[in-house]
């Protein structure tokens, strides 16, 4: 690529593809709360058919609320897969229906940290693993902000949640030195970094979203 050439954009992408990875046949292994598990019989480019496992996701969103002195808000949340508290953004599920991304955001926000903000933007959307999970996070970026009472749960999870504010430029360091693991929280990070920082630019909050998860919560409604 030379140093004029900018990467092909997805639209691009899609038409210069040959093979249209057609499924055949699906079938449900299990449909819960917050995920479902198909496997997939899908038409590969040599005529021959794969199975792939595929865990539909509502989707969610995680928000890099940043204050005025530079420091960015950190939940310490147990995480029953990991088998242990990671620090993350403050995030929920995309499981209200009818509810923009955004309204989820603010409500995550202030349920989560306590927190209200006035200035909201888009800094990136990541996928967690493609490979086998629909699910994709948007993260927001949250200033202008102001403290409300929170609420906390006192069945689950977060009711051990602790808020912590550090300064960004050291959750940078958290992100790169390992101490942040989740993915979202790790871009999130970098990308809010990266916005105040004056090397990149946020999108609109309300940023077009094409690769946000539908087909679990088409399910739900039905």
């Amino acid at each position: 690529m030379s140093a004029t050439e900018g990467p092909v954009s997805r639209a691009q992408s899609r038409e210069e593809t040959r093979h249209d990875f057609r499924v055949v046949s699906t079938k449900d292994l299990h449909v819960g709360r917050v995920v479902a598990l198909r496997v997939d019989d899908v038409v590969m480019p040599d005529g021959s058919v794969a199975k792939r496992e595929v865990v539909e996701h509502l989707g969610a969103v995680a928000i890099a609320a940043v204050d005025d002195d530079g420091a960015i808000t950190l939940i310490h949340q147990y995480r029953h897969p990991l088998g242990g508290r990671l620090w993350e953004l403050p995030a929920g599920l995309l499981d209200v229906d009818g509810e923009v991304p955004l309204d989820s955001a603010r409500r995550e926000l202030m349920e989560e940290a306590g927190l209200t903000a006035r200035r909201w933007d888009v800094l990136v959307d990541t996928a967690a693993s493609p490979g086998f999970t629909d699910e994709v996070v948007r993260v927001f970026l949250a200033r202008d902000l102001a403290e409300v009472p929170r609420e906390l749960p006192a069945d689950d999870e977060e009711a051990d949640l602790v808020v912590h504010k550090v300064p960004l430029a050291q959750a940078v360091r958290m992100a790169l030195s390992g101490e942040l693991v989740n993915s979202s929280t790790v871009a999130g990070v970098l990308a809010a970094h990266t916005v105040l920082t004056g090397t990149g630019q946020a999108r609109p909050a309300d940023a077009p979203w094409p690769d946000r998860p539908n087909t679990f919560a088409r399910r739900k409604r039905r």
